[in-house]
C-alpha cells in the first residue's frame, strides 16, 4: 500500500469515525447516565480523586471519547459540565491528528478546573483547544499517581479505561465545543 492509499484510508476512517459518532449523538439523559457511571469509576480507584473534584472549580466529564485512523485520524466524544455538583451544559470533543495515529480506541476524559480563572475562560470561549488555552496537566490511568507540580496546574485532565489500541492517545489539540440545548 502507498503513501497516498494509506493517508486516503486513514482520512476515510476519520470522517467515518466522525459521521457515526454524530449519529449516535446521546439525549442529555443518555449523557448525564454515562457521566455518573465514569465518574463512578474515576473515583472507585483513587479516593484521593473524589477530595481532588470537590476542590476543583468545575469538571467536564467525557464518558467515552472515540480516537480512529491510519496516518489521519479523528476522535469524538459527549459530556457534561458539573460546577459544584450540578450539571451547567453539555459538551462534545473533537479532534483531527496526521501522522502518527494507527488504530481504534476508546477512553474516559475527566478535566477538572482547579481555578475560577480556568473555569471561567473555558466557560467563556466558544471552543476551547485542549493544551492550547490553558496549561494542562494530563495524568494516564486513574491509578497513576500525581505530584504537587501537576496539581498546581490550573487544568488537570485524568485519561482512563482505555480500550483497543492506537498509538496515538494525546489530548493536546482536542476541541471542546458546548453542544446546543
Amino acid at each position: 500500500m502507498n503513501r497516498n492509499s494509506l493517508v486516503l484510508t486513514g482520512a476515510v476512517a476519520a470522517i467515518a469515525v466522525a459521521f457515526s459518532a454524530l449519529a449516535l449523538a446521546a439525549s442529555t439523559p443518555e449523557i448525564n447516565a454515562r457521566v455518573d457511571a465514569a465518574l463512578s469509576r474515576f473515583y472507585a480507584h483513587n479516593p484521593n480523586h473524589r477530595e481532588l473534584a470537590e476542590k476543583a472549580s468545575a469538571m467536564l466529564v467525557f464518558p467515552s471519547v472515540t480516537k480512529a485512523g491510519v496516518g489521519v485520524g479523528g476522535e469524538y466524544g459527549e459530556g457534561a459540565l458539573e460546577v459544584h455538583g450540578k450539571t451547567v451544559g453539555y459538551y462534545k470533543v473533537t479532534g483531527a491528528s496526521a501522522g502518527a495515529t494507527l488504530g481504534v480506541a476508546r477512553r474516559s476524559e475527566v478535566i477538572l478546573f482547579m481555578t475560577d480563572a480556568a473555569r471561567d475562560k473555558f466557560m467563556n470561549s466558544k471552543d476551547w483547544t485542549i493544551g492550547v488555552d490553558a496549561g494542562v496537566a494530563v495524568v494516564k490511568g486513574v491509578g497513576a499517581q500525581y505530584d504537587t507540580e501537576t496539581l498546581r496546574k490550573p487544568v488537570v485532565a485524568f485519561v482512563f479505561g482505555e480500550q483497543g489500541l492506537i498509538a496515538d492517545i494525546s489530548l493536546e489539540g482536542a476541541k471542546v465545543t458546548k453542544l446546543p440545548q
